[in-house]
């Protein structure tokens, strides 16, 4: 899965050459992130929402990193197509229970759960009624959360699962990799695993998939020079 994220940089050109790369390069599937500024946080600059204390995007309001990195929905069903017509499968990540209905109307084949998102039961709810294959990402979740989703899931009649391993840094070290997680994952929950991958390189989805990872997805950019906001932890 190459994941496009904001590494289309609000041209929508760039996102069809970025496309067209992924397609070139052997992806098997393009994922955005369906969501708008106001469906994440609130527009003020007080101690939750102000200005990002610490990381990559230190001193950025969220607001305004969330302007820069959104999706537009205008470009959705162009950027659908598009991979569609390279052999790609498009889906996406949708954040609230409108981008879900958005991306029904759009008649994608699956969905994303995002990890920061995995303990938000209206959202869970809503993706498996759908009906169709969710993968789960797990960074920010513990064994208590991943049972929580699993179970909600289960309840509205969907096991189509798969769950991602991923350490929720940006970008993150091999150091803080831990993917004795995979095997780990995989025996106790009993569904296919895979890696959502935040470090440089390849070694991480390598090691990866030697070690059980069914699914690797990582961040896809044409040239770290690009400077979006997700460049620095993008291949």
């Amino acid at each position: 899965i190459a994941e496009l994220s904001a590494n289309h940089n609000q041209d929508i050109e760039l996102a069809i050459k970025t496309i067209d790369a992924m397609a070139s390069s052997g992806a098997d599937a393009v994922k955005l992130q369906t969501y708008t500024p106001d469906s994440l946080v609130i527009d003020c600059d007080n101690e939750y929402f102000g200005p990002i204390k610490s990381g990559l995007w230190k001193g950025i309001k969220r607001y305004d990193l969330y302007k820069t990195a959104s999706t537009p929905y205008k470009w959705h069903p162009i950027l659908k197509k598009h991979a569609e017509s390279k052999g790609l499968t498009f889906f996406s990540t949708p954040f609230d229970i409108q981008g879900v209905d958005f991306l029904e109307s759009l008649n994608v084949s699956m969905y994303k759960i995002a990890s920061f998102e995995i303990n938000d039961v209206l959202l869970l709810r809503k993706v498996a009624r759908q009906k169709k294959p969710i993968i789960m990402s797990t960074g920010c979740a513990s064994d208590e959360d991943i049972q929580f989703a699993i179970d909600v899931c289960l309840k509205e009649g969907n096991d189509q699962l798969s769950l991602l391993k991923c350490t929720s840094e940006y970008p993150a070290t091999l150091e803080q990799a831990n993917l004795i997680t995979i095997p780990y994952l995989r025996d106790k929950y009993g569904f296919p695993v895979g890696v959502s991958d935040h470090t440089l390189g390849y070694v991480v989805p390598m090691t990866a998939v030697a070690l059980g990872a069914s699914i690797v997805e990582k961040h896809f950019i044409l040239s770290r020079e690009i400077q979006s906001a997700d460049a620095a932890f993008s291949m």
